[in-house]
């Protein structure tokens, strides 16, 4: 009669139980900090999206020596939720004119929980002149003040994780993280 050893392999229940668990506790410590980067990074996207469009705006101003505007699509003052879009300005009025403006670019609506507010300044939209400087719409979209900033908040994630886009009268755009003294200001606790 042969004696041959037979060498199973595999893993016993403890070892597979053990594995488990560290898996568990790995996930349980990672997903609320990857749903943290998913929202930290849609923020970003959409003030990028915004800064990108101030910056075709003051850069085509500048090209084509006449003003350039980003007008909110919405109709409430301030909330640039509906989205926005970038356009010659012929008769500087801070309206698309069918026939003399020249629509540049149009961005979409924000995804639900995200918006976007500007300060009174640019309540309806922001305009750059032929040679880049800045002006606002004012509270009343009459034409206004040059600098102001623009507060882009996530209602699912945390008020400190706002971005706020700075504008300022010479056409500089840059975006403030943070609660610093710069980023004053808060979020709007929810969302029409």
């Amino acid at each position: 009669m042969l004696n041959t050893l037979t060498h199973k392999s595999g893993f016993t229940l403890v070892e597979l139980m053990m594995t488990i668990a560290v898996a568990s506790i790995v996930l349980g410590i990672g997903i609320p900090s990857f749903v943290s980067l998913i929202d930290n990074n849609r923020l970003t996207a959409y003030a990028n999206d915004m800064v990108g469009a101030l910056n075709l705006a003051r850069s085509e101003s500048i090209r084509r020596s006449m003003q350039v505007t980003v007008r909110r699509k919405g109709v409430s003052n301030s909330n640039w939720d509906a989205g926005w879009e970038v356009f010659t300005d012929v008769d500087v009025d801070g309206v698309l004119d069918a026939g003399t403006d020249v629509l540049l670019r149009e961005y979409p609506a924000l995804s639900n929980g995200v918006t976007l507010r500007s300060g009174d300044n640019f309540a309806c939209w922001l305009a750059y002149n032929s040679v880049g400087l800045s002006r606002g719409s004012g509270s009343d979209c009459n034409g206004g003040l040059a600098n102001d900033s623009f507060r882009l908040c996530d209602s699912s994630a945390q008020a400190s994780t706002s971005l706020k886009i700075i504008v300022s009268a010479t056409g500089r755009v840059r975006i403030c993280h943070g609660n610093g003294t710069d980023c004053s200001g808060s979020c709007p606790t929810s969302t029409p």
